[in-house]
């Protein structure tokens, strides 16, 4: 595969054609903020946290899902993009309702790791305080709506990787939620496998195992990565 010349902060380097930014980025040594991607799964470009800025362009480009090209220019941490990176991190702490002491995935948690690597003391919108509920239907897992940050990782966990099809994403702007199957309490989602998959994958609290108390949820993040690498190469597959 043809290779393309690109510079990354001012740092000339190579990728494979058909690479993202974020690949790129990654192999150069440079660390992108980012809360909706995860190795193993394919990128939607959700969270904007990896916004970067390219030469020539006058919109910011999510660096997971661009790919490289040859002679790009890309700045990933400019004033401008340290700015929005922050408003948008504000964002998602005022939309729902995190509050990190009483969470199951304190001191674990992406969302609040990301706060304190991009210095967020503070919120300075208003906070929205919905009324979310907390799904502890299943037998072995809970989903606390209060703190989705709508990623869709567990989404694309359960569709490509465990191919169950449970979870989705119903409603529009704040009213956007994960769902299982027809907007079903989740025990009652007969397509559930009971894997743990979207738990895995999930980013911050929001999904649990149950009985999990405060700052237990510790997860293996290169677990799903494992599985779609050992599936791909056909390591499982014997005479």
């Amino acid at each position: 595969m043809a290779a393309k010349t690109l510079t990354i902060d001012d740092k000339h380097l190579s990728a494979e054609e058909g690479a993202t930014l974020l690949q790129a980025a990654k192999e150069a040594g440079i660390t992108l903020p980012t809360l909706c991607h995860l190795e193993g799964i394919y990128d939607v470009g959700a969270c904007r946290l990896c916004l970067v800025e390219v030469k020539g362009l006058t919109k910011l480009v999510p660096a997971c899902t661009t790919r490289v090209a040859e002679g790009m220019e890309v700045l990933t941490n400019s004033e401008r993009l340290r700015k929005y990176r922050r408003m948008t991190l504000e964002l998602l702490f005022a939309e729902r309702n995190h509050i990190c002491a009483v969470c199951v995935a304190n001191g674990h948690c992406e969302l609040q790791t990301l706060a304190y690597s991009l210095g967020m003391d503070h919120v300075r919108y208003e906070y929205r305080t919905p009324r979310w509920g907390v799904d502890h239907t299943h037998r072995l897992f809970g989903m606390d709506h209060n703190r989705c940050v709508l990623c869709s990782r567990c989404v694309r966990a359960c569709w490509h990787v465990e191919g169950a099809g449970t979870k989705n994403v119903s409603g529009r702007g704040a009213r956007a939620h994960i769902i299982t199957d027809l907007n079903q309490p989740w025990g009652e989602a007969d397509s559930c496998t009971a894997c743990g998959k979207c738990v895995q994958a999930c980013p911050t609290g929001a999904l649990f195992h149950k009985g999990a108390t405060v700052g237990e949820m510790v997860r293996d993040r290169h677990r799903l990565e494992f599985l779609v690498t050992a599936r791909q190469k056909k390591e499982w597959i014997t005479d």
